[in-house]
């Protein structure tokens, strides 16, 4: 039963990373009325879900919104991280959006939070029901509605193992590490991903010895090292070269990605084995360090059945120790639904449009929505992209993302936002234009950039548009 109306300009569906970028951006540009819709009780989306302890894989100033830096840019001092700029643990960053949400969007008027709630349609009629008083709410939508859960990532607090257990088997979701009452005999991590990879490297800070570690790992992972991703111009033009260089001599992807390897950019964790998973999050030096000293890894595809004393896999089956801890780390986290406008007849659908970097996308949506009157015209300097999952899905989304950053950077409005927006990888800081190392990495990305993106465009697959030579 509808108890009130609320009129509105837009109603963005999803208060998590992706939301609060476009909200922000958007209210930044356009004088409009934003009511935002989220069935959590709070912002921050997957934040609110993850484990205790994770940190941001990337540095902070490349996550939350274009208004507010995440944090305040420090580069770490003391660490293993030393001269790598600072990461946002959770706490941060949920603080970060709650204060963002309360202070810079709810406070001046400029949005509605309904929290709590979920959003649903009947007709062309939308609607927001509470989860906690039931009360519902339909939306005069004005303008759009923003589909800002479509990327939605899959995380194992909220997902299912996907495999059975015999009854008395103790399978816990990475999230429960933290709250163990005693301690198991042995620890079988479940997942070839970061999530497992941050499972392990914080058992073995908090004095685990390797050997007490089973590491199911159906698929091995290229990831990319966390030095080059970096917001320094001079690091980032050469994180852009190297891929381009690399591709231009490039014979596969396997080589393509061995290239990458050689040059710094990218890491795997055994040196014996060449991975076929590229969803590539970043990792540092000293956590693949402390990864490789866990020898007891299993690659017998994912498992099916853990009973009392076994593990059966796809190809077979190892056997389990008495006491082991079965730690659910195998939710697939990135989506992968089928590529769309990103302005469609319905709604906005938020997604990806350069390389990675969701948060400065979806910036770059909300600023073109108020810049823009012609959804024609923001599909084309907005089109969107994939996520990577194998080598040929990622070097695809170089391609894709290398041609729609030339088209939106070709608009002198949209480059001079982007070169101030802080959650841009690829800015120039004013400062360091003419930084010779800047200079110097910018030379060799223009000398490969065109045999580079057409080599890569052959090996993947994905055809370049008439008027992609750079």
């Amino acid at each position: 039963m509808v108890t009130r109306s609320l009129g509105t300009d837009y109603v963005v569906v999803g208060a998590g990373a992706m939301g609060m970028a476009f909200t922000d951006a958007l209210i930044d540009h356009a004088d409009v009325h934003v009511t935002l819709v989220d069935r959590r009780h709070s912002a921050s989306g997957h934040w609110l879900d993850a484990y205790p302890f994770v940190q941001l894989h990337q540095a902070s100033v490349f996550y939350g919104v274009a208004s507010t830096v995440l944090g305040d840019g420090a580069t770490q001092l003391t660490g293993p991280e030393a001269g790598l700029q600072e990461r946002a643990r959770q706490s941060e960053i949920r603080a970060y959006y709650d204060d963002i949400l309360h202070r810079r969007f709810v406070g001046p008027g400029r949005v509605t939070f309904l929290g709590g709630s979920d959003y649903f349609t009947d007709g062309s009629s939308h609607f927001a029901t509470s989860r906690v008083s039931g009360e519902t709410v339909q939306l005069g939508v004005r303008r759009r509605v923003v589909d800002a859960a479509y990327l939605s990532p899959t995380v194992p607090s909220t997902t299912p193992a996907p495999f059975s257990a015999a009854e008395g088997v103790e399978v816990l979701a990475v999230n429960e590490l933290a709250t163990l009452g005693s301690a198991p005999s042995n620890y079988v991590i479940v997942g070839s991903g970061k999530t497992a990879t941050d499972a392990i490297i914080w058992l073995l800070g908090n004095g685990l010895a390797p050997d007490r570690i089973v590491w199911v790992r159906p698929r091995d992972p290229w990831m990319l090292n966390r030095a080059v991703v970096q917001p320094n111009a001079a690091v980032a033009l050469g994180l852009a070269a190297d891929t381009m260089e690399a591709a231009t001599d490039a014979e596969s992807l396997d080589d393509l990605f061995l290239r990458l390897e050689a040059s710094g950019a990218l890491l795997r964790i055994d040196p014996h084995v060449v991975p076929t998973m590229a969803k590539t999050p970043t990792l540092a030096t000293w956590e693949l360090e402390l990864l490789r000293t866990v020898e007891n890894v299993v690659r017998l595809g994912h498992i099916r059945h853990v009973g009392r004393r076994e593990v059966i896999l796809e190809r077979g089956s190892v056997p389990l120790a008495a006491g082991s801890l079965i730690v659910h780390c195998a939710a697939s986290g990135l989506r992968y639904p089928p590529l769309l406008p990103l302005w469609g007849p319905d709604k906005i659908r938020l997604q990806t449009i350069r390389v990675g970097f969701p948060c400065f996308n979806a910036a770059l949506a909300g600023y073109i929505e108020a810049t823009r009157d012609d959804d024609r015209e923001r599909n084309r300097l907005c089109p969107p992209n994939i996520l990577p999952d194998s080598k040929a899905s990622w070097a695809r989304m170089q391609v894709r993302g290398t041609v729609a950053a030339r088209t939106f950077g070709s608009e002198a409005d949209v480059a001079a936002w982007a070169n101030a927006c802080a959650l841009n990888p690829a800015r120039i800081h004013p400062s360091q234009q003419n930084d010779p190392a800047v200079e110097a990495a910018a030379a060799r990305l223009a000398a490969n950039a065109e045999r580079g993106l057409a080599r890569m465009a052959e090996l993947s697959g994905e055809p370049l548009p008439g008027d992609a030579a750079i």
